[in-house]
């Protein structure tokens, strides 16, 4: 339990009966995340964004973000903080996500990405037609930047194999055809 008044961290049973006035919310866990009960936070939060999930019939939303392992194909909508698929109508995953694509600093980044992404369009297309040397140490600039973002690996036969696994011919233990004779 979590006193929403006084924010000083979880109540244990003994605590909660001196915040008996105050607002109190149950953080349960389920399958190793933190998650509220739509119907005890939106109360107090505004959850239109945020995704919600059915647990045990209780419809709830995740505290923070949990990782996934990787995109699915076809996915068209996912979260703005850290790319969880959703469904169409949502923007985050979970409530931290929340805060944090809403917070000041978080926008701001955004725009600047955005920025910096139709700059480096304008100047793919208009690579033929750049003449003048100032405009040619601004793309050699932008060249650069782009040099420090990673990019995507290529799928090796590694990976490949463990997508595809079959199961094979079965191997015996190298001392399994070993007979011990008294």
């Amino acid at each position: 339990m979590y006193c929403l008044d006084c924010i000083n961290g979880p109540l244990c049973s003994l605590c909660l009966s001196h915040h008996k006035d105050h607002i109190a919310i149950q953080i349960r866990r389920s399958s190793y995340h933190d998650v509220i009960r739509v119907n005890e936070i939106q109360k107090y939060l505004d959850i239109s964004s945020v995704q919600t999930y059915i647990i045990n019939s209780a419809k709830v939303v995740f505290l923070n973000e949990r990782p996934q392992p990787r995109p699915g194909k076809g996915v068209t909508n996912t979260c703005q903080v850290c790319e969880r698929s959703l469904l169409d109508s949502f923007k985050f995953c979970s409530l931290g996500c929340k805060v944090i694509g809403t917070s000041k600093n978080f926008v701001k980044k955004l725009r600047q990405l955005s920025t910096k992404r139709r700059l480096t369009m304008a100047t793919s297309d208009s690579d033929d037609s750049c003449s003048s040397s100032s405009h040619r140490g601004y793309k050699s600039a932008i060249n650069k930047i782009q040099s420090f973002i990673p990019s995507t690996p290529p799928p090796t036969s590694a990976n490949y194999r463990t997508t595809k696994r079959r199961k094979g011919i079965p191997h015996r233990s190298p001392m399994g055809g070993l007979l011990i004779e008294y």
